[in-house]
C-alpha cells in the first residue's frame, strides 16, 4: 500500500470521513436555513411563489403582535438564566458542603431536567390550578387566601410564572455542572482562605466565584439560548395567552405559519429570518460581554 508523502496532506481520506457529516449538515442546516432566507422575499403558496422582495421584512417591522413576542421572549431569556444559575450555584455550593440526605437531594432537584416540556407543562397546569392546584391551596392553608389567583390565565403574572417553571427545570443541570467545577477547585486555594479566616460567604464571593467564572458564563449563555427559542411549554399551557402575554418568538411563528390560515409561508419565514439574525447577534454580544478577560492561574 502506497502511503502519503511526507508533508503532504491525506486529502483523500479526510474527504472521505468529513462527506458523510457535510452531507448531512448542508441537508439539514445549511439548506433550510438559506431556503429560508430565500422564502422570506417571496409570497409563497401551496402551488406558486411570487417575489414580493422587501414587502415582508416592512410588514414586520409594523407588527406588533410580532414586537410583544420578541419582548416577552427576552424577558424569558434575560431572567431564566439568573434564576437558574444563582440557585444552582447555591445548591451545588450546599452539596460540596455534605449536607445531611445530600444524594437525596442531588436526585431529586436533577430529576425535573430528565422530564420533557411536556411533561413539566401538565404538572404545573394542575399546580396552578384555580380551584384545586397545590399553589392556590398551600396559600389558603397558610392564611394567605387574598393571594389565591389564576397564575397563567392573568396576564400580570402567566409570564412569570411560566418564567418560574423554566428555572425550576433547569436549576438541577446548572447545579450538576457547577457541582463538578467545584470538585475540580484546587484544594490547597480552598485551604488558604480557610486558614486567613475567610468566611463562607467571603470565600464563595472571592474565591469560589472567580475561579469557577467561564464555567458560570457558559452556563448563562446556553440557558440564553435555550430560552430564546422556548416552544413546548407555552404551547402546553397557555399556548401564549392570555392576550399574547406569553407568547413567544416560536409560538408566533408556528401560529402564523400553521393555525392564521393565510396558507403563506413567506412572511412566517421573514419571522424566523430576522429571529436567526437577531438570536446568533445577541449571543455575539453577550458572549463578548461576558467574556473572561484575564486569564486566572493556580
Amino acid at each position: 500500500m502506497r502511503s502519503a508523502a511526507p508533508g503532504r496532506q491525506p486529502w483523500g481520506a479526510i474527504s472521505a470521513f468529513l462527506l458523510p457529516a457535510f452531507t448531512v449538515y448542508v441537508a439539514l442546516t445549511a439548506y433550510p436555513v438559506l431556503r429560508t432566507f430565500w422564502n422570506s422575499f417571496h409570497k409563497v403558496l401551496p402551488r406558486s411563489e411570487q417575489w414580493v422582495g422587501a414587502a415582508n421584512y416592512v410588514a414586520l417591522a409594523n407588527d406588533e403582535l410580532f414586537w410583544k413576542a420578541v419582548r416577552n421572549t427576552f424577558v424569558w431569556a434575560s431572567a431564566s438564566p439568573l434564576i437558574e444559575v444563582t440557585v444552582g450555584l447555591l445548591l451545588a455550593v450546599a452539596l460540596h458542603a455534605r449536607v445531611p440526605g445530600m444524594r437525596f437531594f442531588r436526585i431529586a432537584w436533577f430529576t425535573p431536567v430528565l422530564m420533557s416540556y411536556v411533561v413539566v407543562g401538565i404538572i404545573w397546569v394542575w399546580i396552578f390550578n384555580y380551584d384545586w392546584g397545590a399553589a392556590n391551596a398551600l396559600l389558603r392553608s397558610v392564611g394567605l387566601g387574598a393571594y389565591v389567583q389564576t397564575w397563567i390565565g392573568s396576564p400580570a403574572t402567566a409570564l412569570p410564572s411560566l418564567i418560574l417553571v423554566t428555572s425550576w427545570m433547569w436549576t438541577g443541570f446548572n447545579m450538576v455542572v457547577l457541582l463538578a467545577a467545584l470538585h475540580s477547585l484546587p484544594t490547597e486555594v480552598i485551604e488558604a482562605a480557610e486558614l486567613d479566616n475567610c468566611g463562607w460567604a467571603d470565600k464563595l464571593w472571592h474565591v469560589i466565584i472567580p475561579l469557577i467564572k467561564p464555567t458560570i458564563l457558559n452556563l448563562i449563555v446556553l440557558s440564553f439560548i435555550g430560552k430564546m427559542k422556548i416552544f413546548d411549554l407555552v404551547w402546553i399551557t397557555t399556548k401564549g395567552g392570555p392576550l399574547w402575554s406569553t407568547e413567544t418568538v416560536s409560538t408566533y411563528l408556528y401560529k402564523r405559519a400553521f393555525e392564521w390560515s393565510t396558507f403563506d409561508l413567506g412572511y412566517p419565514s421573514t419571522i424566523a429570518a430576522v429571529w436567526f439574525v437577531i438570536v446568533m447577534a445577541a449571543v455575539l454580544g453577550l458572549t463578548w460581554l461576558l467574556r473572561t478577560r484575564e486569564k486566572l492561574e493556580y
